[in-house]
């Protein structure tokens, strides 16, 4: 099996101790999160927690196209997120990537970072309205969006799960996980509003982030609203069918 690996700068000093980690990722770490797509689990490295993604086999398609076509999700998350800091955005620190493929098939491959503790994540908005200070928070995330679109970055995955908040002091600091899905180009104003569809499905949060962002772009907020209101139930019918079908499937298949 062939190995592929970069390790930031930064860390080349702990190459052996990275590698260890890699290497035994199945029987050292322990779990965290959800483990349903892929594997994370939590290391020590240099008396500081850090995070390894463990991303599963692709089916075959992919194993050729990541082996010979495309870079795999690994690799992009990890130069995802050194773009990310060069454009001064917020995301866990980047240590390094290792892949695994045979001469025709790509297999294994491996995102390690910087273990970053946050005070919540956006998910938490869209579970609890009355959560302390909602409004406040929602607003400054939808400034940070802003913040992401002036800058060229569309996040692929701008989803409930993918961005991590932190209160310091009286302000909050955001930053994003999950990063494989991105792309780095200007913006029309109809690609800046779709790109809010996945966040929630409750209304009364697409107000105010329609009326958060409408100031930011200086548009009427009825022209924000409808477009992000209808981008969102939009992408919920879609969802709706794909689950619907998904479970007609497995039906089918008992």
């Amino acid at each position: 099996m062939r190995e592929n690996k970069t390790i930031h700068t930064s860390f080349i000093s702990f190459s052996n101790e990275i590698e260890d980690i890699i290497h035994n990722y199945d029987i050292k770490g322990e779990a965290y999160g959800n483990q349903n797509r892929n594997s994370l689990r939590l290391f020590q490295l240099n008396e500081k927690t850090v995070n390894v993604k463990s991303f599963k086999i692709p089916n075959l398609v992919n194993q050729i196209a990541y082996r010979f076509f495309r870079k795999s999700k690994a690799q992009r998350s990890f130069e995802y997120a050194m773009k990310l800091q060069e454009l001064e955005v917020g995301t866990p620190q980047p240590i390094a990537f290792y892949e695994y493929m045979t001469s025709f098939l790509f297999k294994k491959s491996y995102y390690m970072t910087n273990q970053l503790d946050c005070d919540l994540t956006y998910r938490e908005l869209t579970l609890d309205l009355e959560y302390p200070n909602h409004d406040e928070i929602l607003r400054a995330f939808t400034r940070f969006t802003y913040c992401l679109h002036e800058k060229g970055i569309k996040f692929l995955d701008h989803s409930p799960g993918n961005t991590l908040i932190k209160k310091i002091s009286d302000d909050y600091e955001f930053y994003l996980v999950d990063l494989n899905r991105m792309e780095f180009k200007s913006l029309s104003f109809e690609e800046r509003i779709e790109n809010f569809k996945r966040l929630t499905i409750h209304k009364s949060m697409v107000e105010v982030m329609s009326d958060e962002y409408a100031k930011c772009i200086e548009k009427p907020y009825q022209k924000v609203f409808d477009l992000m209101w209808s981008e969102t139930q939009k992408f919920q019918r879609k969802y709706r069918a794909r689950r619907s079908l998904k479970k007609k499937i497995k039906f089918w298949k008992s």
